[in-house]
């Protein structure tokens, strides 16, 4: 096996990633959006610990009428930072992608969250939706980078210095496989 071109999640055909992120003045958090390819993308979930903190993930069990979506959110703030993915869904339901009903279409977007609070020395320094709509503009391409503004490879891990990559890609004959670095790397 070897590592995809990018060895990261946007070796997967179609997918785009973006975050933001912010320190000083009381932050240390971030959060990364994935967008799904044109027609969105099938996921699935395990959801596992004594608080975990998600949004939306019941919507990826098979059982259910949801077949794909739009987008995933991954956000420190803990359950603060799951409004980041009210300015994802925002921003998806302005260029019309989302599940179709009548009058319009309802984006779905599964959002997981970390605890983070007060690492950046302030508890309530937590993403918002302006953090969803900064990193949802960064994966589509209409932002340039700069501070606190990325595309490319997730950035998963938000309570270092510089925040890393987390994620890998291997690949496998003529198909892409992805595998997700153990959510143990990141520090409490």
């Amino acid at each position: 096996m070897r590592a995809g071109p990018a060895n990261s999640l946007t070796d997967v055909p179609g997918l785009r990633v973006g975050h933001a992120h912010r320190a000083g003045d009381g932050y240390r958090t971030g959060t990364t959006v994935i967008l799904a390819p044109p027609g969105g993308m099938v996921a699935g979930v395990d959801v596992r610990g004594a608080a975990p903190g998600t949004r939306e993930t019941e919507l990826l069990d098979p059982r259910n009428l949801v077949e794909r979506v739009h987008a995933v959110v991954l956000s420190g703030g803990s359950a603060y930072g799951l409004s980041a993915a009210c300015g994802v869904m925002s921003r998806l339901a302005d260029a019309g992608v989302g599940f179709p009903v009548e009058g319009g279409v309802v984006p779905i977007v599964p959002a997981a969250v970390i605890y983070d609070l007060g690492r950046g020395g302030s508890f309530r320094a937590t993403p918002d939706a302006a953090f969803g709509h900064t990193a949802h503009d960064a994966a589509a391409g209409l932002l340039g980078r700069g501070p606190g503004v990325d595309g490319g490879a997730p950035c998963l891990l938000y309570n270092s210095p510089r925040p890393r990559d987390r994620t890998r890609s291997r690949m496998l004959s003529s198909a892409l496989k992805k595998k997700k670095i153990s959510d143990t790397h990141i520090p409490y």
